[in-house]
């Protein structure tokens, strides 16, 4: 029988397809730019373990608003903020969520997504994975901002990704170019983070065997 591949190797094998696909100079533009915002320390800064979480609200894919502290209050909580359902590893990401999103709540946990982009390519988000947990919309991301989380698409990246036919501001619903870093959280019962991974690289993510751990940790009080 064989493995099923971790989300780190799935990540790396499409990071290697992406590099045989797309045009040097795009390449170089993009990776310029995911180096400029390492630089900036930005994940560095951003909501870590033993922070509090702020109590927010957004709304689902149906329009329903969703209170993080009613999640977290029933059980930990884990939250994943995603750029987009145009990303390729965030996709990747959300798949191995969905995984082992009955291990998650075999826990007494629950599990959300959380991007900028308005209702309805939310829906298509979790409709196309087929995801069994919220999604929530942060159009302005104006909960990722909360979690230290933004920042502003650089000009040339921009026009490399109109000439991937990306329209980003139709997906955000404004003209801000604001994405959030690829971001997850385990957060405990009374709103602390026990777990939290921020990295300004967008093709690196927490794997989902890590969060299980990091569940089993918090179940077991250590």
């Amino acid at each position: 029988m064989t493995t099923p591949q971790s989300l780190t190797q799935q990540l790396a094998e499409a990071k290697a397809a992406s590099s045989k696909r797309i045009p040097e100079d795009a390449r170089a533009v993009m990776n310029q730019a995911t180096e400029e915002l390492q630089q900036t320390k930005l994940a560095e800064q951003s909501l870590s373990q033993g922070d509090r979480l702020p109590d927010v609200i957004l709304p689902n894919v149906t329009g329903k608003s969703i209170r993080l502290y009613d999640l977290w209050k029933q059980g930990p909580l884990v939250i994943s903020f995603y750029r987009g359902q145009w990303c390729p590893y965030c996709n990747l990401e959300l798949k191995a969520l969905q995984s082992v999103v009955a291990q998650v709540k075999a826990d007494g946990a629950s599990l959300v997504a959380i991007s900028p982009q308005t209702p309805d390519p939310s829906l298509s988000t979790q409709e196309k994975n087929e995801l069994e947990f919220e999604v929530l919309s942060d159009v302005g991301n104006s909960v990722a901002r909360q979690f230290g989380l933004v920042f502003t698409l650089p000009e040339n990246l921009r026009s490399v990704y109109e000439g991937f036919g990306l329209d980003l501001p139709a997906h955000n619903g404004d003209r801000t170019f604001e994405l959030p870093i690829p971001a997850t959280y385990v957060v405990a019962t009374d709103g602390t983070v026990t777990y939290a991974f921020a990295d300004a690289d967008y093709t690196r993510r927490a794997d989902s065997s890590d969060v299980l751990q990091a569940l089993e940790t918090l179940k077991a009080g250590v």
